[in-house]
C-alpha cells in the first residue's frame, strides 16, 4: 500500500468516525432562525491562506536568492538587498490581513 493510499484511507476513516456527531440533530429548543457569524470564519480562513502563501513565497524567494548568490558570489550585495526588500513586501501582505482580522 502506498503512502498516498494510506493517508486517503486514514482521512476517510476519520470522516466516517466524525460524521455522526457532525450531522446529529440539534436541540429542538433552539430558535428556528439561528444566525452564524461567518465573518469570523472568513477572517480566520483568509489569515490562514495569507500565512500559507506568504510562507511559500518567502521560501521560494530564499531559495532563489541562495541559488543566485551561489552562481555569482560577486553580486551577493545587490541580491541580498533585493531579497530583503522582497521578503519585507511578502510579509507586509500577511500583516495587512492580520490587521484586517484584528480590526474586524
Amino acid at each position: 500500500m502506498t503512502k498516498k493510499a494510506a493517508w486517503l484511507l486514514l482521512a476517510l476513516a476519520l470522516v466516517l468516525v466524525l460524521a455522526p456527531a457532525a450531522l446529529a440533530q440539534g436541540s429542538t429548543t433552539a430558535p428556528a432562525s439561528t444566525s452564524y457569524d461567518w465573518i469570523d470564519f472568513a477572517a480566520a480562513l483568509a489569515l490562514g491562506i495569507a500565512a500559507a502563501g506568504g510562507g511559500l513565497g518567502q521560501g521560494r524567494a530564499t531559495a532563489a536568492a541562495c541559488e543566485s548568490t551561489a552562481r555569482n558570489p560577486g553580486a551577493a550585495g545587490p541580491i541580498r538587498n533585493a531579497f530583503i526588500i522582497g521578503v519585507a513586501l511578502i510579509e507586509s501582505l500577511v500583516l495587512y490581513v492580520l490587521v484586517v482580522v484584528l480590526i474586524k
